[in-house]
């Protein structure tokens, strides 16, 4: 369950707007709850004109030209030094590509995940060495890599580093170090990632300006700036809206090749398509094995290497998400058996997972139980795992708490990397959530931009919205709450893996689609009332567009947000066992009876009894009273797809009074 948090609309600024810059109000209206309040800001959000900062005002970055500069007049061998993700990949490819292009001797590497983790390491260097590397040139890595670069420097090579990563208080001894986070650097925009630092290092090799080199790169590093999250407004916008005309211009072999194999419509692509359909499989490449074969994809002018290469990766992809769901799928169940659920931070572990893919299945886990998640694969004596946070708690900082127990990690407030000694991974789940008991429940937001009657819903609307383009992260696909909507039918689609829901409201009705839910995971029947939060999409079927409604959300109409809220903290609180009076939320027997009357008529899935029972009693009580049933034994809790509930038929008579969580809540 979530907390909605509509926007804060100002319809007559909205107005205002529309008319300063010839927008529709709709357009406007959202515009303005984003910060782009000002006609000014709003117009220069819009404009189709390119926004980029002049490469030169990164720190270091004359001295990085000249030394690259005068490697190639040299005729000496350099290295452009990488990283396994897309972001890495795609840096890797830009300067490589350059570079050749120059007519410089070039070799690129890549670490292995594996075997060799993030950044240099000194075994790469020694091998660099050997094959007569003058020059390493690193992108997207190096700004932490003190020992590497020294001891790169003992072998007479010279080292340029090029990062997007928050520096520590020293740097490394490098002939440059260009990173818009350094204290003394003075660009404008921040905010760009590793690719995005290594064309602006092109566009002043070049000496060209980025409007101009931006049709030769633009794909590259739009997909690098989407692939590492990065905000997508000012620079990073213009980069992902001219990269996507750059990639749809086709004239990138292994872009194209892979579009193909992921069955992605030109006519309908965007930077959600390159989010969901491209990203995920240049990171499979790293993630399943080496990373170098998405760097070969990225660079190569031979159409039939790029199709084996994408089809290779494609598959890849596919391994990825079956091995990923296998690991979700234990993960799971410990957390069920062992009721992990209940506490602040979740620390699950598993003997061998995958070490790549822990970081999304932590991403999806997180995602679940609305808990910051930290997933471990158990390998010999050491853990290494990956977390993810929700939006307010630094994961960082909890992780930090435990920095005792843990041999190595790294990370900021919404993701983090650790490693732990095996026989202190219990120790160290104790330890973050005793640093979580210390600070206030935070519960999950989804942000809806603005609450929508039914009959606004048009393909017009839809291709208004599209002047905001691109979207992603800082500039989100909007979010609309349809409230009070009955629904009228439900259809299961692709051999029950979605739902196709009607609905309607006011005598106006519409479909929308429910993704990844079956009928039985569905916590709703006929004639029910719900509030949904959607985005718009558009299809096309038969050569005719169409309105697509996709649902990100759903629940019992009428909830009130503050209360829920407080309701998600109080049951937090209560399991963390935090010292406080508990009356509210502890039930009467009369209260009990209900419940279990309701249950009593049959299987039904856990949703469908808090979302019941929520306007009435409150979500803390619900889910107190059922946990009380499943501890005297009065009802069984079954994990499948969904979490279901049903009448032990083997139980007798019980007294609730004899119920421990009862006598807790009670005080």
């Amino acid at each position: 369950m979530k907390k909605w948090e509509v926007s804060k609309i100002n319809k007559e600024l909205a107005k205002e707007l529309a008319f300063e810059c010839d927008v529709d109000p709709f357009v406007a209206m959202i515009a303005a709850s984003r910060g782009y309040d000002d006609p000014a800001l709003l117009e220069e959000f819009l404009s189709d004109e390119p926004m980029f900062s002049d490469p030169f005002s990164l720190t270091d970055i004359e001295n990085a030209v000249a030394c690259i500069n005068e490697a190639i007049e040299n005729d000496e061998l350099i290295s452009v030094y990488g990283d396994y993700d897309c972001d890495g990949v795609t840096a890797t490819a830009l300067l490589y590509s350059y570079l050749i292009k120059r007519g410089a001797r070039v070799v690129c590497r890549i670490p292995d995940r594996f075997s060799e983790g993030y950044g240099m390491n000194k075994t790469a260097v020694e091998e660099l060495h050997s094959k007569g590397v003058n020059l390493i040139v690193t992108v997207d890595n190096g700004i932490s890599c003190f020992d590497e670069v020294a001891f790169a420097n003992s072998l007479g090579i010279k080292v340029v580093v090029t990062d997007h990563h928050l520096p520590p208080e020293s740097l490394p001894d490098a002939v440059a170090v260009v990173d818009p986070h350094r204290a003394d650097d003075y660009s404008e925009f921040k905010d760009i990632c590793g690719v995005g630092v290594a064309f602006n290092l092109v566009c002043a090799l070049e000496g060209a300006e980025p409007e101009e080199m931006i049709e030769e790169y633009g794909d590259l590093v739009a997909l690098g700036t989407i692939g590492d999250v990065m905000p997508l407004i000012s620079v990073n916008r213009s980069f992902v809206r001219l990269g996507i005309k750059r990639i749809l211009s086709g004239e990138r072999m292994g872009i194209s090749a892979l579009m193909k194999i992921a069955g992605i419509d030109s006519a309908a692509f965007s930077s959600s398509r390159v989010a969901f359909g491209l990203v995920p499989r240049i990171n499979a490449a790293g993630r399943m094995g080496s990373a170098l074969r998405a760097f070969k994809l990225l660079v190569t002018e031979d159409e039939q290497e790029a199709y084996d290469l994408a089809k290779e990766i494609g598959e890849e992809n596919s391994l990825r998400q079956q091995i990923e769901k296998n690991i979700l799928d234990e993960a799971i169940a410990i957390i069920e058996n062992e009721k992990l659920y209940l506490q602040r931070v979740i620390v699950v572990s598993g003997e061998n997972w995958h070490h790549g893919i822990v970081g999304i299945v932590a991403s999806r886990i997180c995602e679940t139980y609305g808990k910051p998640t930290i997933v471990l694969s158990i390998d010999g004596d050491l853990a290494h795992g990956s977390g993810r946070s929700i939006e307010g708690f630094s994961l960082y900082e909890c992780i930090n708490s435990a920095a005792d127990y843990t041999e190595k990690f790294g990370g900021h407030e919404l993701a983090a990397g650790v490693t732990v000694k095996k026989e202190n991974i219990d120790v160290f789940a104790c330890s973050v959530n005793n640093y979580a008991r210390t600070i206030k429940p935070i519960v999950p937001v989804l942000k809806l931009d603005c609450k929508l009657n039914p009959v606004a819903l048009s393909l017009d609307l839809f291709d208004e919205l599209n002047v905001l383009q691109p979207f992603g992260t800082g500039n989100n696909v909007p979010i609309f709450g349809l409230c009070g909507v009955k629904i009228d039918k439900i259809s299961s689609v692709a051999g029950g893996k979605h739902l196709k829901l009607s609905f309607s409201k006011n005598n106006v009705s519409f479909q929308a689609m429910l993704f990844s839910c079956s009928e039985e995971a569905f916590a709703f029947k006929l004639d029910d009332v719900l509030d949904i939060a959607v985005i718009l999409d558009a299809g096309t079927f038969n050569g005719k567009r169409y309105l697509s409604i996709i649902i990100k959300d759903y629940r019992i109409s009428g909830i009130n947000d503050d209360d829920l809220a407080q309701q998600i903290a109080d049951y937090d609180d209560f399991y963390a066992l935090v010292p406080r009076n508990y009356d509210n939320i502890a039930p009467s027997r009369e209260e009990c009876a209900v419940v279990y009357k309701h249950i009593s008529r049959g299987t039904v899935s856990a949703r469908a009894v808090e979302q019941f029972f929520m306007n009435e009693l409150g979500l803390a009580k619900v889910k107190i009273i059922i946990d009380i049933f499943v501890e005297l034994g009065l009802l069984c809790r079954d994990n499948n797809e969904v979490e279901t509930l049903r009448v032990n038929s083997g139980g007798g008579k019980v007294d609730l009074e004899n119920s421990s969580i009862l006598k807790r809540a009670r005080g």
